[in-house]
Formats: C-alpha cells, sequence, structure tokens
C-alpha cells in the first residue's frame, strides 16, 4: 500500500478506507496503480489515530470512504470518489458531475448500496489481515455468544 507515516505529514490526498474489507482493499490497491501522478495516499482506517487525525470517528469511517485533501478538504462516499478520479484524471471533470441536478443523490444511492454488499463482491486479502499491517484496534470484534 503506502508507508505508515504518510499520514503524518500529507502533501498528497488521503483515501481512508476499510482495511478489513476484501473488496475495499482491492479497490484501494486499484487506486494505488492508476496513480500515476503519486497524488494519493490510500491508508486503512484501523491505523491507530487515524480517524482522529482528520477529525472523523471511526463509525465515520466504517460507513463510507474518504479523502482528505492536502488543504483540508474532506470528501465521503460517492463525492470521495468523483474527486479521487479528478486527482487520477488531472481533469476536473468528475466532481462536475456530481454536482449536476440529481446525480449526486443517485451516486450516493449507488455507493451506498455497493458498501451494504460490498462483502459479496470480488477482493483480496483485506489490508489489515496482512503481515506487518499498522491496524490498530479501531474495529473492536464482535461479541462472542
Amino acid at each position: 500500500m503506502s508507508n505508515q507515516d504518510d499520514y503524518r505529514h500529507p502533501v498528497k490526498a488521503i483515501v481512508i478506507f476499510d482495511g478489513s474489507c476484501d473488496f475495499c482493499t482491492a479497490t484501494a490497491e486499484l487506486l494505488r496503480h492508476l496513480d500515476r501522478r503519486r497524488r494519493l495516499t490510500c491508508l486503512p482506517f484501523q491505523i491507530t489515530g487515524l480517524p482522529e487525525r482528520y477529525g472523523l470517528s471511526v463509525h465515520q469511517c466504517e460507513e463510507s470512504v474518504w479523502t482528505i485533501l492536502p488543504d483540508g478538504r474532506r470528501y465521503r462516499g460517492a463525492q470521495a470518489l468523483a474527486c479521487i478520479l479528478d486527482l487520477l484524471t488531472g481533469v476536473p471533470f468528475w466532481q462536475h458531475l456530481y454536482r449536476l441536478p440529481g446525480l449526486g443523490p443517485l451516486a450516493e444511492h449507488l455507493y451506498r448500496w455497493v458498501a451494504a454488499h460490498r462483502q459479496y463482491l470480488p477482493g483480496i486479502r483485506p489490508y489489515c489481515q496482512r503481515p506487518g499491517a499498522p491496524c490498530g484496534t479501531a474495529r473492536p470484534e464482535p461479541a462472542q455468544r
């Protein structure tokens, strides 16, 4: 993925994703490969203290992907993905498209559907299950019954 120290001094956009999710990890890896200009750093929210560093809660990070720009602007869900696509292409097209009447809500609806069904979508070994991953215990384990 990225050097775990990248979150301390962001000079690139930070993409905060669920490092315990197969699909989310596969998506973060795809972004890393597509990022020819090196404008993104993808980090799992499970890194201890990462959500709080950006004024987010663990719950907010469990619900959505987040993109944090170096100037501090934060985007979540489908709008975060539109921001990522703009950064990858170098053209401010996707955010403009997102803002067109009706398209933002439609994109968010589609994002929510994907997020709710991500466990059924193809993926790879979750980032936080990899040896040496800097993931903490941000997501408590479910109680055993």
